[in-house]
């Protein structure tokens, strides 16, 4: 296989000073990068799914503001008027995607960040800017060595837990790889991995109705890489696993309760239930910014709602109407896949199992691990 940096695609393109995000409604057919010069292009960028998955969410908000300040020398006012400045902005970056807790995570780090830098003695706003900067830019790096760290760990649990070691089949939902990271991915990047370490006999990814990620976006980065890789139909799966097929089903998240319970792309709970009732492993690959430790349960997720286009026009809400007119539509964008379903989580700082329940106890895993 060719090297990395030479395969793998990016959805985020940045130089300080500069941001490019890869527009993923028009993927396969087309591929154009968008410019991002403020905060409000990254807000309308991320609400309209020009860049959509929970990591690659976080980091092109944060960059975007990174954008707009970069060249703030004329900036009217107090070192603390800069952190004001930064704060509200960064408030205003979480309204785009409310459930993507990744998103809101970055932003209380970033506060954090420009508030040390406030308190050590600042003596001009360019000095909290550039710390701002700065922090964002990391946030790009540690994504990518992140998501390395789930492929290795993920990969790993599914060859232990297979009856196969060496010849395994995943089922995965929704995009989870380079377009919704900073690179690599995290269900996906567990795939890459398998597949680098030759073990992967067939990747299956669903369509994920109704905006299309797994047969726009997962099987174009499957094919890109030159992964064995099949697409289904979303109402296939249960059929896909009766037949013997898959091995094991993986999924990424935009939000982890306390417990286990997560959150990610609709149809999710479905595949979940399907894999419990055939005796087949489901794994959520997710870092740990994924998790909201202040939620004890999934019961607390706010799930968002998308526009009814997405359903009544063909191509996710973008192309010609195919629905009956008057008809009302219900299109959540997440649902709630209790821990009672899940295997194991795995994270870039190893696997959450449970121990002897049906919830997993994540809050002293993560303790143990960030103390770490």
């Amino acid at each position: 296989m060719s090297s990395e940096g030479d395969t793998t695609l990016k959805s985020i393109c940045y130089k300080p000073g500069s941001l490019q995000l890869l527009d993923q409604r028009k993927l396969p057919l087309e591929t154009t990068y968008l410019e991002i010069r403020d905060t409000a292009d990254g807000w309308s960028a991320i609400q309209e799914m020009v860049v959509r998955g929970a990591p690659a969410i976080a980091i092109a908000a944060a960059l975007s503001l990174a954008v707009e300040v970069f060249d703030f020398n004329g900036f009217d006012g107090s070192c603390e008027d800069a952190v004001a400045f930064l704060e509200k902005k960064l408030d205003y970056l979480v309204s785009s995607r409310p459930t993507a807790v990744n998103l809101a995570d970055a932003a209380l780090k970033l506060k954090q960040v420009v508030a040390k830098a406030l308190a050590s003695s600042a003596i001009e706003p360019k000095s909290i800017f550039k710390a701002y900067i700065e922090a964002a830019e990391s946030m790009l790096e540690d994504d990518v060595a992140s998501n390395k760290s789930i492929g290795t760990f993920g990969s790993s649990l599914l060859r232990q837990q297979a009856k196969n070691h060496d010849k395994l089949s995943v089922l995965t939902h929704c995009n989870t790889g380079s377009l919704a990271t900073a690179g690599y991915g995290t269900a996906l990047g567990v795939i890459r991995a398998l597949h680098t370490q030759g073990v992967l006999e067939r990747a299956y990814c669903t369509e994920t109705r109704p905006f299309n990620q797994g047969s726009r976006l997962t099987a174009f980065e499957l094919v890109h890489e030159k992964i064995p890789a099949t697409l289904i139909a979303d109402s296939a799966a249960a059929a896909l696993m009766k037949d013997g097929r898959v091995d094991g089903v993986i999924v990424g998240a935009d939000r982890v309760a306390s417990n286990g319970d997560t959150a990610n792309k609709i149809g999710t709970y479905s595949l979940a239930l399907c894999a419990k009732h055939h005796k087949i492993p489901f794994y959520v690959a997710a870092p740990l910014t994924s998790v909201d430790l202040s939620l004890s349960s999934g019961k607390e997720i706010v799930i968002e709602e998308r526009t009814p286009k997405e359903l009544l026009n063909t191509r996710g809400g973008l192309g010609e109407r195919i629905a009956a007119p008057g008809i009302s539509v219900w299109n959540p964008a997440f649902d709630v896949t209790p821990a009672a379903l899940i295997a194991g989580i795995i994270t870039e700082k190893g696997v959450v199992t449970k121990n002897g329940s049906d919830a997993f106890d994540i809050r002293s895993f993560a303790q143990k691990m960030i103390g770490n």
